[in-house]
């Protein structure tokens, strides 16, 4: 089994040239050039604003197939108006939405019967939802705290299941050397302050394995 990246290779990705015009791309660009995904935390002003942060809305589904996947429909009825997303909603309201993967605070919600955690198996576990559009969806509601992940993503850090619990232990590795090179990606990319740092990641290995990425046999990310 592929070895998940070190701290060191994250960072050296990170600071590679091809980074900041790659996040440019897919957050900033217009027209046919632009990305969908791009718009994904931004659709109709986050899916963690206040008046909305416990309830998924419309809003939050057609974000979510920004990302290239699709809650089906009677699920989505079921996450609107029925009792998935009533159970959902009384998850989402213990977890606070200004907490970030990496702080202290963080690790009791994601760990197994974590509030975050317990959010994410649900959806999971509905019929026609499974672990990736249940990681987006919740990452759209918490996006300091839940990072987007799907197949592109896995293999490029080479990581499977325990994602979260391992990502927030890179965050917290050498002085939180990471978020703090996110945080200045992030800004030498002129990105928009709704874009968490967890994306600028995300986008960063997204975009530089999207069109090598081979499926269940990909070798992984190339990082030299």
């Amino acid at each position: 089994m592929t070895q998940p990246v070190t701290l060191a290779e994250i960072l050296a990705v990170l600071d590679d040239p091809r980074s900041v015009p790659d996040l440019q791309r897919y957050f900033l660009a217009v027209g046919d050039a632009a990305f969908a995904g791009g718009q994904f935390e931004r659709l109709g002003g986050g899916g963690d604003r206040p008046e909305i942060a416990n309830t998924v809305t419309a809003e939050d589904l057609i974000a979510v197939q920004l990302l290239s996947v699709q809650v089906r429909p009677h699920r989505a009825l079921d996450l609107l108006q029925g009792q998935l997303g009533r159970e959902l909603a009384a998850e989402l309201a213990q977890i606070p939405v200004d907490v970030e993967l990496g702080a202290h605070e963080a690790f009791p919600l994601i760990v197994e019967g974590g509030h975050a955690d317990n959010a994410w198996r649900m959806l999971r576990n509905a019929d026609g939802i499974g672990w990736v559009i249940a990681g987006k969806l919740l990452a759209r509601k918490r996006p300091k705290l839940v990072p987007v992940y799907d197949d592109v993503v896995s293999c490029a850090f080479g990581t499977g299941t325990g994602f979260w619990e391992w990502l927030h232990g890179k965050l917290r590795e050498e002085g939180g050397v990471l978020a703090q090179r996110l945080r200045a990606l992030h800004a030498e990319a002129d990105l928009p302050a709704v874009v968490s740092r967890l994306r600028v990641l995300d986008v960063v290995f997204w975009m530089r394995h999207r069109d090598a990425h081979g499926g269940g046999a990909c070798p992984g990310l190339r990082l030299t």
